[in-house]
């Protein structure tokens, strides 16, 4: 399994310029390149290869007076955000013709300067070396200062210099780990996520939303509105921008981190975990929309999914249109809809629910049944009809028997 390591790293203020210069240029050829290939569409010719391109945008433009300048980075770098084109318009092509599932990929755009986003990658052949005093050697930029949280398991096969919205720099470094098997376990637990409660489990324990992004929000209104007083195009707008863009870097930090230990103790005390596949992206455009993006469910299931696969574990998604809250855990009776205000219900079979934990046991036998094989009843079967109900009666007209849901006739 291959695992991104992030750490923090600081550059000199000429380093900064030099990393400033390899973002420009591997921005530069992203763009000459895009901008070839529509050309060549635009005029009715041929697709323009990778190699064609490459050559055209990169070793060629280095001769002209207008593109030198790409000269003075490493080549890895132009090399590889042609790399990022390429799988740009791999995946639209396989999004097009049907290949690629899940929602349909827009053809790549052009790059700005003024994202607040900036990225480059080295790769083995660029010859980036970790040196034993901890610095990160990068060619024709220098010896990056790195605050290492942890060790490496292997030798990286690539590192990308990453710098955010908030002015932070990070070395992401690309390692191919080795499954870490756990010790078994008899526990499975299935899982419903929510909004008051982040979690609920099976076993009827209860995880408390944290709403981080609430908790912060009087702070990012007074960033926000000192923002709008300043005049555009001014430094002290800039500096403001920045501001706003730590303290959301805060939040997400933050947020990321209590999912980082609440998936690995999930992990580690269950056997198998099931959770329910919700459409986040429809959700998002509800009037919850704002606690629905501060829980971050798609973050903490695909927190789920890699380290259940690391560490030995089964992971399941469940059908999102599965009626887990309707359904009975203990008879498997399908009720009506109920209202989100109503938080518990009683079955005609007897059994009183919490809606909540009702929901992650169906969950969870959904999750066996499908995965497991185990035979869960997940919803009721279909009942085979008496022999003597299976043709007509001749005296079926005069039956004054009912059965509950049919008039009698």
């Amino acid at each position: 399994m291959r695992l991104r390591f992030k750490f923090r790293v600081y550059p000199t203020p000429g380093q900064q310029i030099e990393l400033a210069r390899a973002f420009g240029c591997a921005r530069v050829v992203f763009n000459d390149g895009l901008r070839l290939r529509q050309e060549a569409r635009e005029r009715g010719l041929p697709y323009v290869s990778d190699a064609e391109l490459s050559k055209r945008i990169i070793t060629l433009a280095k001769a002209t007076p207008e593109r030198a300048w790409l000269g003075e980075v490493s080549s890895v770098v132009l090399q590889q955000a042609l790399a990022d084109l390429n799988t740009a318009y791999r995946n639209f092509f396989a999004s097009v013709s049907g290949k690629r599932k899940g929602r349909k990929v827009a053809p790549p755009r052009c790059r700005s300067r003024k994202d607040n986003r900036q990225a480059i990658r080295f790769t083995k052949n660029s010859r980036f070396k970790v040196l034993d005093n901890g610095r990160l050697r990068l060619p024709k930029i220098g010896d990056l200062a790195v605050r290492w949280s942890r060790t490496l398991p292997s030798t990286p096969s690539s590192v990308a210099i990453i710098k955010d919205a908030a002015g932070r720099y990070f070395a992401s470094f690309v390692v191919q780990v080795t499954d870490e098997l756990l010790p078994p376990v008899e526990s499975e637990v299935g899982i419903d996520l929510g909004l008051t409660h982040f979690a609920v489990l099976s076993d009827g324990t209860k995880v408390p939303a944290p709403k981080f992004l609430r908790r912060a929000a009087r702070k990012l209104k007074r960033l926000q509105q000192a923002l709008a007083r300043k005049q555009r195009g001014s430094q002290n707008r800039t500096k403001a921008v920045v501001k706003v863009a730590r303290a959301h870097a805060r939040v997400a930090d933050t947020r990321r981190d209590w999912q980082h230990k609440l998936s690995t103790q999930i992990i580690r005390e269950n056997q198998a975990v099931y959770v329910e596949d919700l459409c986040v992206t429809g959700l998002g455009r509800t009037r919850l929309a704002k606690s629905v993006h501060d829980a971050g469910w798609a973050g903490f299931t695909g927190m789920l999914e890699y380290k259940a696969a690391r560490y030995g574990r089964t992971f399941g998604r469940v059908d999102r249109f599965f009626p887990s809250t309707r359904m009975c855990s203990d008879c498997g009776r399908i009720n009506e809809k109920i209202a989100l205000n109503v938080r518990t219900w009683d079955c005609p079979c007897g059994g009183h629910h919490d809606r909540d934990v009702n929901a992650a046991r169906n969950v969870r036998a959904a999750g066996q049944a499908d995965l497991n094989a185990r035979g869960a009843r997940v919803r009721p079967g279909l009942v085979p009809a008496a022999r003597n109900e299976a043709g007509t009666h001749p005296d079926a007209a005069r039956s004054t028997r009912s059965v509950e849901g049919i008039s009698v006739l």
